[in-house]
């Protein structure tokens, strides 16, 4: 994010992380509800390049489980969600801000605001389209990845830290390589905790920022790039379902600092939706 200019090295951040652990037992949220649009952080919700800041992931997850439950109408479903992170998240307690920036009876325009530490650090709009039954011209370009029974246990995310990265379940198919990322990721935990009901786009989408590390060019490490996303834009052409979230992602990183993670977004009935990264390439400080 714009205001990260460091990283910590990652024995220190796994260290802060063990200690944080100590004050989560049997926690099996990201989030906890503190009632109405107040939410805090569990360290399942910690990010990758500072320990004291929230995974963009669980953080989408959060936030359109927010827009859907704004105002819901069956009619509609949410189909384009664009976030943009204006700095580092915060860990810990945060509100929600959830307004209809655009009404209508077949298209409306929302926006989300997280609120922590006394300013916006994400902002969000979504669109929301009418439903309709479009079945006799239905059509999908994108390539299905394999089925997840052809996938392999994969342990290239135990190279990032952070909570966040320790609650994935990963499973990567033949190609996937540095810079081209085709896995299958799945998460045990909850975005609430009380079992309040989240929806398979929420479980999905709170995944999909995942694509920036499962497709890294580098490894993040001291003495190398760092290249965290300053945006996060979803296409949601298909509705999803389960719990098995696909990515066939490439990451692109330019000469003069600037990169771009785009995925296909997949479930266990094939493509549903695309995402767009833009990235800020720096350098990792060595560890003094």
């Amino acid at each position: 994010m714009p205001e990260t200019t460091t990283c910590m090295a990652a024995e220190t951040l796994a260290a802060e992380t063990t200690a944080a652990e100590t004050t989560a037992v049997d926690t099996q949220s990201y989030y906890h509800h503190l009632g109405g649009n107040s939410y805090s952080s569990t360290i399942h919700a910690q990010g990758a390049w500072n320990a004291h800041e929230q995974h963009m992931a669980p953080v989408t997850g959060i936030m359109v489980h927010a827009l859907e439950q704004f105002q819901p109408r069956n009619d509609m479903r949410l189909v384009r969600l664009n976030f943009d992170i204006l700095g580092l998240i915060p860990a810990g307690d945060f509100s929600i801000e959830t307004t209809l920036l655009r009404p209508g009876k077949t298209i409306e325009l929302l926006q989300a605001e997280l609120m922590a530490g006394g300013r916006v650090a994400v902002r969000a709009t979504a669109w929301r389209l009418q439903r309709g039954d479009t079945s006799a011209v239905e059509a999908l370009e994108d390539k299905a990845l394999e089925p997840l029974e052809q996938a392999v246990p994969w342990t290239g995310l135990n190279s990032w830290p952070g909570g966040f990265i320790k609650t994935i379940e990963g499973r990567s198919l033949p190609g996937h390589r540095k810079g081209h990322g085709r896995a299958w990721l799945h998460s045990p935990y909850t975005m609430l905790d009380g079992g309040e009901h989240s929806s398979a786009l929420v479980r999905l989408l709170g995944l999909a920022d995942s694509a920036n590390g499962v497709a890294a060019r580098v490894t993040p490490e001291p003495g190398s790039f760092m290249f965290p996303n300053v945006d996060l834009s979803l296409h949601i052409y298909r509705e999803p379902v389960g719990e098995w979230l696909g990515l066939d992602s490439t990451v692109t990183f330019a000469g003069d600092g600037v990169g771009l993670t785009s995925s296909v977004l997949h479930d266990a009935q094939g493509p549903f939706g695309r995402s767009e990264q833009i990235l800020t390439l720096r350098p990792i400080p060595h560890s003094q």
